[in-house]
C-alpha cells in the first residue's frame, strides 16, 4: 500500500478577512504566540510522517525568506513556488504537478489552526482507494458537503443532496486530479471534485469533529486562539513550551510594565514604563511608548503605539 510521503501547504491566500493586519504580513506568517501560524500546519504535518513539503505563495513572498531563510523547517526542506498571478486551489495544485509527481500528497490550508486526528483522513484514502478523500467538519461557516456511507455525494446541493458538512481545509489526492485541472488557469477544486462525482470519482469524505479547528477570520478568532491556548489548549504536535511564551526572550520589558490576559510580546519589541498591556497581541519589532494603556489592541509587526487605546489594530 502506498504511503502519504508530500504536503502541499496553501500559503498564497489574501487574508482580506483581517485586513489591515494582512496588508504587510500574509495570514499564514501572523504570529500566535511567538510562532507564526503556518509553522502549526506543518509541526501537525511532520507528526504523521511527512517528509516533503511544497508551499505555494503569492502576496509578500520576501517575508516567508524572512520566517525561513534557509527554506527549512524543523530539518525538513520546504519548496515555496511563488504565484504571481493567484491559481486558487485547482490552479495551485496544477501548477506543481511536475513537482508532486505521481505519488499522492495531501493539501493542507496553510491559515488554518487545529489538531484533528490527520491519520484518520489518510487511512480512509488508502483503505478505499480513494481518487480524493476531504476532511470534514460542521465549522458552522457553511454546510456544503452531503456524505453517505463515506462517500462524497454531493456538494452545493448538486446532484439533489442537500450538504450537511464543511470542508476543513485538509485533503488527500491521488495524482489522476491532475489530468482534471486545465492548466495555468486560476481556479478552486471545489467544481472539479464535484464534477468528478457525476463522472464515477471516487471521492470520499472523513468527519472529523474531534479537537479544535480555528479558521482565524477575524481580529476577534485572532485573539480568542490566544485565550484558548492560555485556557489550557495544547497541540500534541508542537514539541516544546517555548512558542507559548508572553513575553519572547529577546524582547525589553520594562519592569513597571503590565502584561494581562491573553497579550503577547514578540521577538525584539520594547515596552516602556507604566505601559498597561491587556489582551493585546505586539507583533515582532513593535514598540510601545511608556504609559501607554492598550485593551484588545493588535500592534503590527515595527510599528509604534503610544497613548490608550481600545480594540484597535495599530
Amino acid at each position: 500500500m502506498p504511503e502519504i510521503k508530500q504536503a502541499f501547504v496553501l500559503g498564497a491566500g489574501l487574508g482580506t478577512r483581517l485586513r489591515p493586519l494582512t496588508d504587510e504580513l500574509p495570514k499564514p506568517l501572523v504570529p500566535i504566540f511567538q510562532k507564526p501560524l503556518i509553522t502549526f500546519a506543518l509541526d501537525h504535518l511532520i507528526d504523521i510522517g511527512i517528509e516533503k513539503f511544497f508551499i505555494n505563495t503569492h502576496r509578500l513572498p520576501k517575508t516567508f525568506a524572512e520566517v525561513f531563510p534557509a527554506n527549512c523547517y524543523a530539518g525538513v526542506t520546504l519548496t515555496f513556488v511563488n504565484e504571481p498571478i493567484l491559481l486558487e486551489t485547482g490552479g495551485g495544485i496544477k501548477n506543481i504537478e511536475a513537482e508532486l509527481g505521481r505519488e499522492p500528497f495531501i493539501t493542507y490550508s496553510g491559515d488554518v489552526l487545529t489538531d484533528v486526528p490527520l491519520q484518520r483522513v489518510i487511512d480512509e484514502h488508502l483503505n478505499r482507494e480513494n481518487d480524493v478523500t476531504l476532511a470534514l467538519r460542521k465549522t458552522g461557516l457553511g454546510s456544503e458537503i452531503a456524505l453517505r456511507d463515506g462517500r462524497v455525494i454531493g456538494i452545493s446541493s448538486r446532484y439533489g443532496f442537500s450538504g450537511e458538512f464543511d470542508f476543513a481545509n485538509i485533503a488527500v489526492w491521488n495524482p489522476s486530479i491532475f489530468a482534471r485541472i486545465p492548466a495555468k488557469e486560476k481556479i478552486s477544486f471545489i467544481p472539479i471534485v464535484r464534477d468528478w462525482i457525476g463522472r464515477d470519482g471516487k471521492i470520499g469524505g472523513v468527519v472529523l469533529d474531534q479537537g479544535e479547528w480555528f479558521n482565524l477570520g477575524s481580529r476577534a478568532e485572532y485573539l480568542d486562539v490566544h485565550r484558548e491556548i492560555l485556557g489550557g489548549w495544547r497541540p500534541a504536535y508542537v514539541k516544546g513550551a517555548d512558542w507559548m511564551a508572553q513575553v519572547h526572550p529577546s524582547a525589553t520589558v520594562d519592569p513597571s510594565a503590565q502584561i494581562r490576559g491573553c497579550s503577547a510580546v514578540g521577538r525584539d519589541c520594547r515596552v516602556g514604563a507604566d505601559v498597561i498591556l491587556e489582551d493585546t497581541i505586539v507583533w515582532p519589532g513593535a514598540q510601545i511608548a511608556s504609559k501607554s494603556d492598550l485593551v484588545g489592541c493588535i500592534v503590527r509587526a515595527r510599528k509604534t503605539a503610544t497613548g490608550t487605546h481600545r480594540n484597535i489594530d495599530i
